[in-house]
């Protein structure tokens, strides 16, 4: 399954880059699960980011490592992809894209491919994951607002 979401900022494309940190890791986690960021390296090529998942009754880890990026005078992007994924995803891959819209404006992408381990939970999860994302568009517009 896939799902693509954009949201317009009103920063330089390097400058959202540069924000991509832990620090707006932990604002765009949704309101559940809780989400405790155990491991975040960064978004290199090599770097790994970890989660532990609090699902009440339960908890699962989440570990995706970094993959691939890029960086042009058009757009920087990032991928990562799941190493270690809660039992309900089999497949996970998030490319993260900053795409510049002239000087003082860009676009984030969310593109996204999952899978989980039945097409009928595939279709399940879609909603579920479409809307945790969704909210954090707003939390982009707030953090990459003009100055």
């Amino acid at each position: 399954m896939k799902i693509c979401l954009s949201t317009k900022v009103g920063q330089h494309y390097l400058k959202v880059k540069d924000g991509f940190n832990a620090d707006l890791f932990k604002a765009l986690n949704p309101p559940f699960p809780p989400v405790k960021l155990l491991r975040f390296d960064g978004s290199s090529p090599g770097d790994l980011v970890s989660l532990a998942l609090n699902f009440i009754f339960f908890k699962q880890e989440w570990t995706s490592k970094i993959t691939a990026d890029h960086l042009d005078e058009k757009e920087y992007f990032f991928v990562d992809e799941g190493i270690k994924l809660p039992f309900f995803l089999k497949k996970w891959r998030h490319k993260h894209r900053i795409v510049a819209n002239g000087v003082d404006q860009s676009t984030i992408i969310d593109e996204i491919t999952f899978s989980t381990p039945n097409r009928l939970l595939d279709y399940l999860m879609y909603p579920v994951l479409y809307f945790q994302f969704s909210l954090r568009k707003p939390i982009y517009k707030k953090v990459f607002s003009k100055d």
